[in-house]
């Protein structure tokens, strides 16, 4: 109550907020016309007055008024295009670092060409976000012509491009792309082995285009790259030769949940089990952090015994396990199931064990934006999430007002029993609305629900335009001219992006029907009568240029125009856009999208939503109770039930539904900023490995490292000298660093302490390695360790990602103990997070210590270079791998690829000497 009375008496925060604007917008339009005064050489020159002034001190906000009003005088001799003063508030908002909601049709492509052009001065980039390719090169294209006019470079990124092109576009002051293309890149660079590789050249600042979608819809799935792993058929097939020891009492199976999970009994009994065959040591526990891998084994071949049925759930063809849709009943060629399910079915079937895929990186779209030093967004749509961006990604949501008062009628909610009868009632408030010539736009929630509308609209006489015709709206056109009513229908699936635009900017013409997904036609405008511009290039073609336009092609121009705004007449004669929803999302956000698509700019507007009990949202509220009492109470077939409690009774059930979402995607968010932290120290690392020359301190520091582990693991500390492991010191110094030492001698008859024996390993170890580089010559061992060091990390964070994606699976079932599962993730992350930096010096320590750089024939120089372009000029390479270091390590120089006798012990997973590329274990190791 108080605080009613408080906004009363000095408004909201969002007011208070959007009066602080006031003085700018002032000062903006009191320098338009000392600005329309210039000529275009002259406001050009002003972008390197900015920078000017920028560089000798003065800081950004200082050039924010004259900079806008630089930008909107731009636009008008450009685009033929003025900015309002709400857009130049939205303006403001946006170089705030803060989210401005901005209703459909308020123009906010044109607001973020200030915020744009303002920070692109910097010279550190600006990217902008869109959510399709389409958007990105419309965008870039149009709004570009802006920032061209004054002097700064525009790139775009998307689907395709080389490196060379993508490392051009993010060079631009300006770059448009879409937010996956914008986190794969940022990905792929830091895959990369070389600066000068990378496309990216950081993360300055950010808007993002419709920012509900993109940071919210589409961040509830991680951006991964992935490629094959490491064959592992060996561990499939044992583990399925496993499960069918356990017996019905050693698991809990839930048919109709489709979920499976042992008991405590068997757990026991499969780590006995494993314990049996090797796989597990008898004093680990089968839920230890460094078992997670096969914790995820057992639990998939579990899975494929107990819930999938051969010739039910899948088929075995041709030596294949092929899926089978439940709900057809055919076959699903190339489908797999993921997280090696599929591959314990093809162990359970004995058919050949295919790779399964790992991931190789990646990252969440909450964290790849929280990269950027400023970061907003606009959409039409973001109060009602206002507390999940503020939580997660620390931006305001700004309602700014619209330009023109909002005159659409929001009706309410029409609840019918059945399907059916919702079904019959839109067709027929449709076919109402199409008769006196309103444009319809009907948005349904998924593309299933779509198609079943357009199939039962079909049934009772209207019918579905083709999308394959060259003239696709033909019949809509010809209808809106003789005001008959056409029946022709639109049904926009979001599969055609170039396509759906047009369709979605003339939905506006009257009569039009148009059947939209939440994901069809974003970014478009739809205006009443139809959009001219569109219908001119989609009739006449791409304009052609300056001067080249003929008297034909004008009068037609001008026939159009005259056209849409005689269609734009008749369609607010009848009342405007009608926006029929065919039943609520679990999200007010989404209804309140389809809803904007109506009355923009002031023009009038109608929308209702038909809802019937057996749709999705309703179902969770006890509709069965519900429909029991409107039965009781005599409420007849095809009778609605309208009141606005109905409404409000919705909207807080959404509201639940939202809390609870927002409750899981931040729960989510708390486990990968665990990997999160992990992979920024990795990415940061692995740049500061690329920017040095030489990393040879690094290595001998990881050498040095590895030899006081050696040392303590096998000397312990305070230990008489007669419990010290001499000889399993001496074979680690061996296995590790390459050094055939006489550590038992020296422990025997030199009585040597630990600490001497320690400067005598590293003394040895610094001395051959010494040696082996100057053998090698400085220049290839410093290009060698660096190529080294960063495969062996990249190596080791691929299997670091597998480990943590499977201790996440069964993390959860600590909680059973009272332990919060998310702090042990915590802990047990950080103890494989040492596990690998640990592993990550002995690896390096290894591979570098057996690398002999040989001369290659002359004919061969061309091959070996093509994998090592920094060595160019040069006529060798690496014995035993190729010279981009993909094997573990290369072979000494005295080894015979042609006679195994020579080849010593080696490893299943090591390249094998024979010079076949192959694992040894997929070459003469399978004969050994």
């Amino acid at each position: 109550m108080l605080g009613g009375i408080a906004r009363k008496l000095f408004g909201s925060a969002n007011d208070r907020r959007l009066k602080s604007y006031r003085g700018r917008v002032a000062a903006i339009n009191a320098l338009e016309p000392e600005i329309a005064a210039l000529s275009d050489e002259a406001l050009r020159a002003r972008t390197a007055e900015f920078r000017q002034q920028l560089a000798d001190g003065k800081p950004l906000d200082d050039l924010l008024v004259p900079a806008f009003a630089t930008v909107r005088e731009a636009a008008r001799r450009v685009l033929g295009q003025r900015h309002f003063d709400v857009q130049l508030v939205g303006g403001m908002v946006l170089n705030e670092g803060a989210i401005a909601e901005m209703r459909t049709g308020e123009g906010k492509t044109l607001v973020g060409t200030l915020p744009v052009y303002l920070n692109a001065l910097t010279g550190k980039g600006v990217h902008v976000v869109t959510v399709n390719d389409y958007l990105a090169s419309r965008d870039a294209g149009t709004m570009g012509r802006i920032y061209r006019f004054l002097g700064l470079s525009v790139g775009v990124i998307t689907h395709g491009l080389d490196d060379d092109q993508r490392r051009t576009a993010y060079a631009a002051d300006v770059t448009y792309g879409t937010n996956n293309e914008y986190g794969f890149d940022y990905l792929r660079d830091n895959m990369k082995y070389d600066l000068g590789q990378m496309v990216q050249r950081g993360h300055n600042y950010a808007i993002v285009d419709e920012v509900d979608s993109i940071l919210i819809d589409e961040a509830r799935t991680p951006l991964i790259i992935s490629g094959p792993l490491d064959d592992r058929s060996d561990l499939y097939n044992t583990i399925n030769a496993l499960i069918p020891r356990l017996t019905r009492d050693d698991y809990d199976l839930d048919e109709k949940q489709r979920a499976v999970s042992l008991t405590e009994k068997g757990n026991e009994r499969i780590e006995e089990i494993l314990v049996e065959a090797g796989l597990l040591k008898e004093d680990a526990g089968l839920y230890d952090a460094a078992n997670a891998s096969l914790v995820h084994h057992v639990n998939q071949a579990l899975r494929a015994h107990t819930l999938f049925q051969r010739d039910k759930d899948y088929i075995v063809r041709n030596g294949e396990v092929v899926i089978i849709d439940e709900f057809t009943g055919r076959m699903m060629q190339g489908r797999r199931y993921s997280e090696g399910l599929h591959q314990a079915l093809e162990a359970k079937e004995h058919v050949q064990v295919q790779p399964e895929n790992q991931t190789l990186a990646s990252i969440t779209f909450q964290n790849y934006f929280r990269l950027y030093g400023k970061l907003a967004g606009m959409t039409g749509t973001a109060a009602t999430e206002a507390d999940e961006f503020a939580d997660i990604y620390h931006l305001d949501v700004v309602e700014v007002p619209t330009n023109l008062p909002v005159r659409r009628v929001d009706e309410d909610d029409e609840v019918y029993r059945t399907e059916k009868e919702k079904l019959k009632a839109i067709a027929r408030e449709i076919e109402e609305a199409s008769a006196k010539g309103q444009p319809i736009l009907v948005g349904t929630t998924s593309i299933e629900k779509s198609e079943e509308l357009a199939r039962y609209l079909a049934e009772h006489g209207f019918r579905q335009i083709d999308f394959a015709t060259s003239d696709t709206l033909r019949p809509v056109f010809e209808a809106a001219r003789t005001g008959k009513p056409s029946k022709h229908f639109a049904v926009l699936n979001a599969r055609f992006h170039e396509q759906e635009a047009f369709i979605v900017a003339q939905a506006g013409v009257p009569g039009a029907i148009t059947i939209a997904t939440n994901m069809a036609g974003r970014g478009t405008d739809i205006q009443l009568g139809g959009n001219a511009d569109m219908r001119i290039e989609q009739e006449l073609g791409p304009e052609p240029e300056e001067g080249a336009d003929s008297p034909e092609r004008a009068a037609r121009e001008a026939a159009i125009r005259e056209e849409v705004a005689a269609f734009k007449q008749r369609a607010i004669a009848a009342g405007g856009l009608y926006v029929v929803g065919t039943e609520r999302h679990e999200s007010r956000r989404i209804d309140n999208q389809l809803r904007g698509r109506s009355g923009r700019q002031g023009d009038p507007g109608r929308s209702k939503f038909y809802l019937s009990l057996q749709d999705d949202l309703m179902r969770i509220f006890g509709s069965d109770r519900m429909d029991g009492m409107l039965t009781r109470l005599g409420l007849k077939e095809d009778e609605a039930i309208v009141h606005s409690w109905i409404n409000k009774a919705i909207e807080k059930a959404q509201g639940k539904v939202e809390a609870r979402n927002f409750d899981i995607r931040k729960n989510i968010l708390k486990y990968d900023n665990v990997m999160n932290d992990q992979r920024k120290v990795v990415f940061e690392q692995r740049r500061d490995f690329m920017s040095r020359d030489s990393v040879r301190e690094e290595v001998d520091e990881m050498r040095h490292g590895v030899i006081d582990d050696l040392v303590a693991r096998h000397i312990p500390h305070d230990a008489y000298p007669e419990q010290w492991d001499a000889e399993g010191l001496a074979e680690a110094v061996r296995d590790v660093l390459n050094l055939d030492l006489p550590i038992a001698d020296w422990v025997k008859e030199d009585g040597i302490a630990d600490d001497e024996l320690r400067e005598r390993i590293r003394t040895a170890a610094d001395e051959a390695y010494a040696a082996r580089v100057e053998r090698n010559t400085p220049e290839l061992s410093t290009y060698v360790e660096k190529q080294v060091l960063l495969q062996s990390l990249d190596h080791l964070w691929r299997e670091h990602l597998v480990t943590l994606d499977h201790l996440r699976q069964v993390v959860g079932w600590r909680g059973l103990a009272q332990r919060d599962p998310l702090n042990e993730y915590k802990a047990e992350a950080f103890q494989l997070f040492n596990g690998l930096i640990d592993q990550l010096r002995t690896q390096v320590t290894r591979q570098v210590s057996r690398v002999e750089i040989v001369m290659r024939a002359p004919e061969q120089e061309e091959a070996a270079l093509a994998h090592a372009p920094a060595l160019a000029g040069a006529d060798f390479a690496v014995q035993g791998a190729e010279a981009s270091f993909a094997a573990p390590y290369a072979y000494d120089a005295d080894v015979d690829p042609d006679d195994p006798a020579t080849w010593g012990k080696v490893g299943r997973n090591d390249p094998c000497p024979c010079g076949s590329g192959r694992k040894f274990k997929h070459c003469h190791g399978r004969f050994a």
